[in-house]
């Protein structure tokens, strides 16, 4: 029998001042390939069983989810819900299914069990390719700031990635604890994609959220590497708060959002000024969009389509961005830079920026990082901002660039 999403909710100040200990952590523990496992600020869900598929046709997503959803309830699911992913190019299939069961807790971050460390990764020997390499992929962030300067456009997302290669065969289990325990506060997710294929990461950004009428969305755009150092690494903080090249670049990203949003809206609130959110490896500048919806047909999926791709991993104007990165990248990013999330039948939901992930198979992990690219950009900044990047994932399968 399926389990609402709801339950994992939770979202009665009571129920959050006495979280069941071990309710969520016991998913993380529970999860094997082949599950839907999704960790965020305000649920944590694992989905396993026979489910039913989301077809790729003509129709647009939106209605093929609710398609999906449709035939489930007629079956006699209770609550189903929609999980997954969707890729950065939208008119390429998306993975998504609602799965025969889903099982919720409370947010990772109030089970006190989470704060007990994962095992640290197995000494092995990883084979590393860069693609491209970084002095290449410097020269393309220096075109395109050519490019910029003439006045064709105003900002581009270039990524990069590393292909990893072991000789034993991936442990996803015990990679997707050691990203969930790092960074529990933020969107930790383990999805299928494909036979033998899983989309895994731990994001920091949600594209946005929907609970009943309130719309949350958290543009994130403009980075700096964290310090081991304390003071350098306050130091590093109140410089990007204070950076003129990243706060041009956040307020192009949250003016693409509120633009995006306000048609859904019959109020929407943007900060004038962004604050700052932290990750165990880097800081960002993050503003914190609500609204309330004029209408209650706009489901979370329908909100998420209307902002994908945001300035934050794409560039502006959004069709020239897309041109260059075709023209730029040397690889298919797929769902680097979709988005994985849920959504359920009311069209509550929320759906997650698809970055700091890796796609793994059998022996392999390819894992991507992006920079924003605007007139003042430097190549080896945006270098070496990629590399910090990398960090997130490199250091839970103990592998160093």
């Amino acid at each position: 029998m399926s389990t609402a999403p709801q339950v994992a909710t939770h979202t009665d100040p009571a129920d959050q001042a006495h979280p069941a200990v071990g309710a969520a952590t016991s998913l993380l523990d529970a999860y094997a390939p082949g599950d839907h496992f999704l960790a965020t600020p305000g649920r944590t869900l694992l989905a396993r069983g026979p489910g039913l598929e989301v077809p790729h046709d003509e129709r647009p997503l939106t209605a093929r989810v609710d398609a999906a959803l449709a035939s489930a309830v007629a079956a006699g699911q209770k609550a189903p819900v929609v999980m997954g992913a969707i890729p950065f190019d939208h008119t390429a299939p998306a993975a998504l299914s609602v799965p025969g069961s889903v099982r919720g807790a409370p947010p990772l971050a109030s089970d006190p069990l989470v704060a007990l460390p994962a095992s640290a990764p197995s000494a092995g020997d990883w084979r590393i390719r860069q693609v491209p390499e970084p002095e290449i992929y410097g020269k393309g962030v220096a075109a395109a700031v050519e490019r910029m300067w003439r006045g064709e456009f105003s900002k581009v997302v270039l990524a990069r990635t590393l292909e990893l290669t072991s000789d034993a065969p991936l442990d996803l289990p015990a990679m997707l604890q050691r990203l969930a325990r790092r960074d529990p506060s933020g969107y930790t997710f383990a999805l299928p994609t494909g036979p033998g294929r899983t989309l895994i990461g731990a994001s920091p950004e949600l594209l946005v959220s929907r609970q009943g009428a309130r719309v949350v969305a958290n543009p994130l755009a403009g980075s700096t590497p964290r310090s081991p150092d304390l003071a350098e690494d306050v130091r590093r903080a109140a410089t990007l708060l204070e950076s003129v090249k990243d706060l041009h670049e956040h307020a192009v990203v949250v003016d693409a959002v509120h633009q995006a949003l306000a048609p859904y809206c019959a109020e929407l609130t943007v900060p004038a000024r962004p604050t700052l959110i932290r990750t165990a490896t880097m800081w960002h500048l993050s503003t914190t969009v609500t609204g309330t919806l004029a209408s209650p047909d706009a489901s979370a999926l329908e909100l998420a389509c209307a902002l994908h791709p945001t300035p934050a991993v794409c560039g502006t104007p959004t069709q020239t961005a897309r041109q260059i990165i075709a023209e730029t990248e040397p690889f298919d990013r797929g769902f680097f830079t979709g988005m994985v999330g849920w959504g359920d039948a009311d069209g509550d939901g929320e759906w997650v920026v698809t970055i700091r992930c890796a796609d793994a198979e059998e022996r392999t992990l390819r894992l991507y990082a992006g920079a924003g690219v605007v007139a003042a950009s430097e190549p080896e900044a945006e270098t070496a901002e990629t590399a910090a990047k990398f960090r997130t994932f490199l250091s839970a399968v103990g592998a160093e660039l």
